[in-house]
């Protein structure tokens, strides 16, 4: 993650089950975007603020023993997690080295610096004071004609319950406002393709994806597990009174057993630019 005191969503054991569900939720869209930057047996690939390592257990057994995965996170725990994971599963070819995704170069070798085929940040830069930096430290680090795969958020805003309720509404602005307030943007992807143009890559591919979440579909389990992770630290950091939460709480427990209700998700927006 990008900073270990800063991460807005804690590094707790809440936290890491929470991406766990997470990244299976998302792995179809992680594969396919994988697939279409052109990564396979043999490649080399960073992964960005890795967390877990769930996302690159997966690079791992694409990529095969004659690939790498190298990831790098601030989280002692997630570190922890990342190495019993790949022992767990026998992936000699992923790595995880701690560092800040910020300062890349105090983390990569001399002779690394320059080498790896691709680099993968999903749900990182929109946690990231300084994105022209970690593109910069990026360009650095990727051979010539080298991809950066990127899938974050532009218009968190436009997560929404049907019908529309006040509760919901006022929750989600009071978690926006944490967010920001945390040198976080929810519409980070909003900056990207001008931050990756600056950094010397040229974007070969933008578009978002627009999901629906029912409470009878996997999908739920998403926003369902965020909540009780992200919910109570905006109370605590004093952007939503405790019974604004407790009204938001009754209001999803409720539409979780309606089945006629659904969730508009944020957009996840996918970016793959190549190193020129």
């Amino acid at each position: 993650m990008p900073s270990v005191e800063n991460y807005l969503l804690g590094t707790d054991t809440t936290e890491l089950q929470r991406l766990g569900i997470q990244h299976r939720l998302w792995a179809a869209q992680a594969a396919s975007i994988w697939d279409r930057a052109g990564i396979g047996v043999g490649s080399r690939v960073l992964d960005i603020g890795t967390g877990p390592g769930y996302a690159a257990a997966d690079l791992a057994e694409l990529v095969g023993p004659s690939g790498k995965v190298l990831g790098i996170e601030g989280s002692p725990n997630y570190i922890d997690a990342f190495v019993d994971r790949m022992t767990a599963l026998d992936l000699n070819c992923a790595e995880v080295r701690r560092g800040d995704i910020h300062q890349l170069e105090t983390v990569l070798t001399e002779d690394e610096t320059g080498s790896y085929d691709a680099a993968y940040c999903r749900w990182v830069l929109s946690f990231s004071p300084d994105i022209d930096t970690v593109f910069a430290q990026i360009h650095a680090a990727l051979k010539p004609g080298g991809r950066v795969i990127i899938q974050d958020y532009f218009n968190w805003r436009a997560m929404s319950i049907a019908p529309r309720d006040p509760v919901f509404t006022k929750a989600i602005n009071a978690l926006l406002e944490y967010w920001e307030g945390n040198e976080g943007s929810n519409d980070i992807m909003g900056d990207v393709p001008r931050a990756l143009r600056e950094a010397g890559f040229q974007l070969a591919e933008f578009q978002a994806t627009q999901r629906i979440a029912f409470p009878t579909s996997p999908l739920w389990a998403w926003p369902d597990s965020f909540w009780p992770s992200i919910i109570p630290r905006v109370v605590e950091a004093g952007h939503l009174a405790q019974p604004d939460a407790d009204a938001f709480f009754r209001l999803w427990r409720e539409a979780s057993q309606d089945p006629d209700r659904f969730v508009a998700v944020p957009p996840v927006f996918d970016a793959i630019a190549i190193k020129a």
